[in-house]
């Protein structure tokens, strides 16, 4: 198992929790990240948002792409996930972009690919805003493009969406045969597309029997492309105690949701940019991703049964948040990960 974490660009993941002790700085995640990767973390997830989702439009935000060229300068080990949009980004460009901060990092850079919810955050920043279906046809197409350019030179591409000619992209990537690729997505479109163009699949929390069953349904569907097997990722709140009733304690503070809330409306309009296998409850709203739902609360030796529960369903990564970060990380790391795995141990 591998254990990865949310960079919190946003100041934090409780939309009922106005401060959490977390600042949006370029400081405060540069210190989280080389902490992060001395007490036995493997990877940070730098979410691609332009406005704040988590604690309301008008509170700050840090771009997720700069950060990732800043932080692969002054890390060592920890691999950097970075959220990309294709309607945000072209694909030629994006993947030079990527290239080069794979080689700045020596290798450690990855992407989670995202087709966009957002309305309001695209028409904000000029951006156009495709139905859900139609946003997935021009993910295709994107990956096609960042994969072809990554990986030949002279590359030429005609879409529907995207159209590049002679392309010559140097220096290409460290990483061989290319960055990973990181999706998630729970609508048709969404894991076909996945099956067949990336390297990997991340979850919303859920319990570990449905997480089994999401695993089996997309091996079944990429073993009809003959491609090599998916990765798989699961995103997971922790909440570690002493003891039950203090993580019980926590969890109630965490869920007592507020729909005045500065997040509410934008809650609101991922339900409906998205399609969801479940219908998501107010509780879900109070923590980002469902990441209650896989249940990592409690003592230590509790959540570490939990998390060889998911490892058995075929999971190989966690993607975890936590609150406020940096304390909270160092309780999981010292509690649940092991005070021996060290970056000194993972090299």
């Amino acid at each position: 198992m591998r254990y990865g974490y949310w960079l919190p660009v946003f100041g934090g993941w409780l939309r009922n929790v106005e401060h959490e002790n977390m600042e949006v700085s370029w400081a405060y995640v540069k210190r989280l990240a080389q902490r992060s990767e001395q007490i036995g973390f493997d990877l940070t997830l730098i979410a691609e948002l332009n406005l704040n989702d988590i604690k309301g439009v008008e509170a700050p935000s840090l771009d997720a792409w700069s950060t990732a060229a800043a932080l692969a300068a002054v890390t060592e080990r920890i691999e950097l996930m970075v959220a990309v949009r294709p309607t945000f980004h072209l694909p030629a460009l994006l993947a030079k972009q990527a290239a080069n901060i794979d080689r700045i990092s020596n290798g450690r850079l990855t992407l989670n690919v995202v087709s966009s919810w957002w309305a309001d955050e695209a028409r904000k920043y000029g951006v156009s805003f495709e139905q859900h279906d139609d946003r997935y046809a021009r993910t295709g197409e994107w990956l096609d493009v960042v994969d072809g350019v990554w990986k030949e030179n002279h590359f030429s591409y005609s879409g529907k969406y995207y159209r590049v000619e002679d392309n010559v992209l140097e220096p290409k990537p460290v990483a061989k045969p290319r960055p990973t690729l990181y999706a998630g997505g729970e609508s048709a479109a969404a894991k076909e597309l996945i099956a067949e163009k990336c390297d990997a699949y991340l979850m919303h929390g859920d319990p570990p029997e449905r997480v089994g069953e999401k695993i089996a349904d997309l091996r079944e569907r990429r073993a009809r492309h003959n491609l090599p097997p998916l990765k798989f990722g699961v995103a997971g709140y922790a909440i570690v105690r002493e003891t039950e009733r203090q993580a019980q304690d926590e969890l109630r503070r965490v869920t007592d949701v507020q729909q005045s809330a500065a997040g509410y409306a934008n809650y609101q309009q991922w339900l409906a940019g998205t399609q969801l296998e479940q219908r998501v409850s107010l509780e879900d709203y109070s923590v980002s991703n469902r990441g209650l739902r896989s249940g990592l609360i409690g003592t230590p030796g509790q959540v570490a049964e939990r998390l060889a529960q998911f490892e058995a369903a075929g999971v190989d990564l966690v993607l975890l948040q936590f609150s406020p970060q940096l304390e909270e990380m160092e309780r999981f790391a010292g509690t649940v990960i092991g005070p021996g795995r060290t970056s000194s141990t993972l090299a």
